[in-house]
C-alpha cells in the first residue's frame, strides 16, 4: 500500500532542489515580456461533508450479535405478616391561661398590709389600656423606738399602649404618695421627754408624672422618650424635670452612626435652709449629644464615640461644655466560654430631689447642694462567659472619677449658739442633708448565674469598693462591700418557693451633737456596722386562677441600722393570696 503522506513530501523536495540549482545560474537570465491577458479570478471550490461515522476497513472488526434476555420467575413463600405502625403520643403541657387582670392583697406582722390591682383593657386590635394601683404600708412598732415610725407607701399608673405598622407608642401617667416618720433620734434626746414633745416625725412626698416613649419601624428616626413630672412635700419643697430624649441611626459610608440627644431640665426650690435663714432655688439644665458608630470584624466588637455635654444655670458667667470618651469593646476569645471586654465612658449626671429623697427617705427639706455630677471617666475591664449551658460569670474591675459627688450625712442637731434649739421636726439629728465631693472609687466585681433548668434559677454576686475624697473625711455611708444571692424554684406544678439575700458592709458617718449635750462643733465618727438581710418566700398555686404566699423578710431578726440611728424593723412575715381574672 503506498503511503500518500510520503510521496507528497518527496515531491515537494525535488521542486525545491530543481529551484535552487535554477537560481544559482543568475548569469543566464534574459529579457522576458508577460503579456496578462486577464486578470486573475479566484473561485470557490465546492464544499463537501465529512461522513460522521467513517468506513473502517479493519480485519479484526467483528459484527454485533443480537442478545435477548428473558427473566425467569420464581414466587417465594413468606409467612411474614407486617404489624400496623402506630404514630408516638407526644406529651403536652397544658396551655397557660393568661388573664388580663389581676388582684394581690397580703397582711402581716407590724400591721403590714400589701395590696396590688392590675387591669388591661383591648381598646381596638391595636391598643390597649391599663391601670396599676401599688399600695404598701406598716405601722412599725420597731423596738427601742420612741417616735412614730409608720410608712406607706401608694402609686397609681396609667397606661396606653399602641402598636401600628409603622410605629409603636407608650405612654405612663404617674402618681404617687409616700409618708415616712424622722424616728431616728439619738439616745440622749430620747431621754428628755419635754424635746420629744415638740417633735412630729410624719413627712409627706408627692409626685406625679406624665411620660411617652415612642419606637418608629423604619426611618433614621429610631425612638424618643420624654417625661414631665412633679415632686414636693408637706414642708413647701417642690421640683419639676423634663427629659427628652431622641435617638437616631444614620448611614455613614456603609455603617451606622447612632445619633443619642437629650435635654435634662431640672427646677426646684426649698422654703428654707437648715438654719432657718433663706429660702433655696436651683435651676440646672443639661443639654447632651452622643454620637457613635459600631464597628464588628470578625470576633470584635467596637463602640467609638463621645458624649458631648453643655451644663447652663441662671446667672452662670459662662456655659460649660464637657467632652467625655464613650468607648466600649468585646472580643470572644473562645466562642461564648471567655469573652473580654472593656470600655472608658463618662457623662454629666443630673442629681434631683425626688432621686435622693427615693434612696434616703429621711432627707430633710433643706437641700443646698443639689447641682449636676460630673463623671469625668468610668474605666472598667472584665470577662465573662459560660463555665457551662447551665453556668455564666462575669468578672470585672472599674476605676471612677467623679466630680461633685453627692454624699449623705447625718444633719447636727440644730443651736444658733445662743443656746436656742431646734423647733423644726428634723432639727433634732434625726435628718440627713447632702453634701457635694470629688470622689475616685476602685471596684472589683463578681457574678456567677445558674440556670439549672427550666424551673431553678440561681444568681449570686459581690463587689468590694475603695474611695478617695478630696475634702471630706470619709466617703459618707457609702459601703465597702456588697453582695447579694437570689434563688427561684419551680418545685413543681403547684409549689414554689425563692431566697434573697443581702449583705452590706461597714458605712462611716459623722455625728455632730451641739448645745447643752456636747461641746460646739466636735464631731464624732460612727461606724454602722456591717448587716445580712435575709428573705424567703413560698406558694402554692391552687388553680390557674387562684394561688396563695407567704413571705419573711429580715428572717434572723436583726435590728440593724441603715441609716444613723434608723434601725429596721425585726423578723416580719406577711401572707396573702392572687386572683387572677378576666372581665
Amino acid at each position: 500500500m503506498i503511503n500518500t503522506k510520503y510521496t507528497i513530501f518527496y515531491l515537494s523536495l525535488f521542486f525545491l532542489g530543481l529551484q535552487m540549482a535554477t537560481a544559482q545560474d543568475k548569469d543566464n537570465l534574459g529579457t522576458e515580456v508577460v503579456n496578462v491577458v486577464k486578470p486573475y479570478t479566484p473561485e470557490i471550490g465546492d464544499a463537501f461533508k465529512v461522513k460522521a461515522t467513517p468506513m473502517l476497513n479493519d480485519s479484526v472488526n467483528t459484527v454485533k450479535k443480537k442478545v435477548t434476555y428473558g427473566i425467569f420467575s420464581v414466587p417465594v413463600a413468606s409467612t411474614f405478616t407486617p404489624a400496623k405502625g402506630q404514630a408516638a403520643q407526644i406529651e403536652k403541657s397544658k396551655r397557660i391561661k393568661l388573664y388580663d387582670n389581676y388582684v394581690r392583697l397580703g397582711f402581716g406582722t407590724y400591721t403590714t398590709a400589701l395590696a396590688e390591682f392590675y387591669s388591661n383593657w383591648e381598646i381596638d386590635r391595636d391598643s390597649n389600656f391599663g391601670v396599676y394601683l401599688n399600695h404598701n404600708s406598716s405601722q412599725g412598732d420597731i423596738e427601742g423606738v420612741v417616735l412614730d415610725d409608720f410608712f406607706y407607701d401608694t402609686d397609681l399608673n396609667l397606661n396606653y399602649t399602641s402598636n401600628t405598622r409603622d410605629f409603636t407608642l407608650n405612654t405612663d401617667l404617674d402618681l404617687g404618695h409616700k409618708s415616712y416618720n424622722w424616728y431616728g433620734v439619738a439616745d440622749d434626746v430620747k431621754a428628755m421627754p419635754t424635746m420629744l414633745d415638740l417633735i412630729n416625725p410624719t413627712h409627706n412626698y408627692f409626685q406625679a408624672g406624665l411620660s411617652g416613649t415612642i419606637a418608629f419601624n423604619d426611618g433614621f428616626f429610631e425612638k424618643a422618650y420624654a417625661r414631665v413630672g412633679y415632686f414636693g412635700d408637706n414642708y413647701e419643697s417642690g421640683e419639676i424635670r423634663a427629659i427628652v430624649k431622641p435617638e437616631f441611626k444614620l448611614p455613614v459610608a456603609g455603617q451606622k452612626l447612632s445619633l443619642d440627644l437629650k435635654l435634662d431640665y431640672v427646677d426646684g426650690s426649698f422654703d428654707r435652709n437648715y438654719q432657718n435663714s433663706a429660702g433655696i432655688e436651683y435651676s440646672h439644665l443639661i443639654v447632651s449629644a452622643n454620637p457613635s458608630i459600631q464597628v464588628l470584624k470578625d470576633d470584635l466588637t467596637l463602640d467609638l464615640g463621645i458624649n458631648a455635654a453643655a451644663h447652663f444655670t441662671p446667672n452662670a458667667p459662662e456655659t460649660d461644655i464637657n467632652i467625655y470618651p464613650a468607648v466600649r469593646a468585646s472580643y470572644r476569645v473562645v466562642d461564648e466560654y471567655f469573652i473580654a471586654y472593656g470600655g472608658l465612658e463618662g457623662g454629666l449626671m443630673q442629681n434631683s430631689y425626688q432621686e435622693l429623697a427615693t434612696e434616703n427617705p429621711f432627707v430633710s427639706p433643706t437641700l443646698d447642694s443639689i447641682s449636676p455630677t460630673d463623671q469625668k471617666y468610668d474605666l472598667y475591664a472584665g470577662i465573662k462567659g459560660k463555665l457551662s449551658s447551665a453556668m455564666s460569670y462575669n468578672l470585672r474591675a472599674s476605676y471612677l472619677s467623679q466630680n461633685n459627688r453627692l454624699l449623705y450625712k447625718n444633719n447636727a442637731r440644730f443651736d444658733d449658739n445662743n443656746g436656742n434649739l431646734g423647733t423644726d421636726n428634723y432639727q433634732f439629728g434625726n435628718s440627713f442633708g447632702v453634701i457635694n465631693d470629688d470622689l475616685r472609687t476602685l471596684s472589683l466585681f463578681g457574678e456567677l448565674n445558674f440556670d439549672v433548668n427550666s424551673n431553678l434559677k440561681m444568681r449570686v454576686n459581690g463587689e468590694v469598693f475603695t474611695y478617695e475624697t478630696e475634702t471630706e473625711a470619709e466617703a459618707w455611708n457609702l459601703p465597702d462591700f456588697k453582695a447579694s444571692f437570689f434563688a427561684d424554684y419551680q418545685i413543681d406544678e403547684h409549689w414554689f418557693a425563692g431566697v434573697t439575700l443581702f449583705y452590706v458592709g461597714e458605712r462611716n458617718d459623722e455625728v455632730n451633737v451641739v448645745g447643752p449635750f456636747n461641746t460646739v462643733g466636735n464631731p464624732q465618727l460612727v461606724t454602722l456596722d456591717s448587716f445580712f438581710d435575709a428573705n424567703a418566700h413560698a406558694g402554692y398555686r391552687f388553680n390557674e386562677q387562684l394561688s396563695f404566699f407567704v413571705r419573711v423578710n429580715n428572717a434572723l431578726g436583726n435590728n440593724y441600722q441603715r441609716w444613723v440611728n434608723y434601725p429596721v424593723q425585726g423578723i416580719q412575715g406577711m401572707a396573702g393570696a392572687t386572683y387572677r381574672f378576666d372581665w
